[in-house]
């Protein structure tokens, strides 16, 4: 190709490693790995505070029919309890959140209800227990 005096004298052109290819090789070996975030540790700690510091803590969706329905319940019958309700879908870290929760409950779907820090259900598990009268008993322990 090039004469051996002159490929001798040619500038060696060697590209220095930049931010971005830093990103892009850090994010491809976390997915060969499965490497989780930083951002999962303050997760499962929001999460592990809101089950054992509420009384009623319920992870929810602001568009969710069912979620609705669930807080509707807690809102009406109980009005005196203090409710700590998560609107996943208004978070950043409202997937990471959900599913935390898949871990914790076995439970991906929303509204993923803990009273007393015991996992209650979804919405149907709600009104099955309230009907039961479980819910009020769980709530007033």
């Amino acid at each position: 190709m090039f004469p051996r005096a002159l490929y001798s004298r040619l500038p060696l052109h060697r590209p220095r490693p930049s931010s971005s290819s830093f990103v892009l090789s850090a994010s491809f070996f976390a997915s060969l790995f499965h490497i989780q975030p930083a951002a999962s540790m303050s997760v499962k700690e929001l999460v592990d505070s809101a089950i054992a510091e509420n009384k009623i803590a319920i992870f929810s969706k602001s568009w969710c029919p069912y979620s609705k329905k669930a807080k509707a319940l807690f809102a009406e019958e109980f009005p005196q309890v203090q409710t700590t309700i998560f609107e996943l879908d208004e978070r950043d870290d409202g997937s990471a959140i959900q599913e935390y929760l898949l871990k914790v409950s076995g439970q991906r779907t929303v509204p993923n209800i803990f009273v007393n820090g015991q996992h209650v259900g979804g919405s149907d598990d709600v009104r099955a227990s309230f009907n039961q009268g479980k819910l009020a008993q769980l709530v007033n322990a």
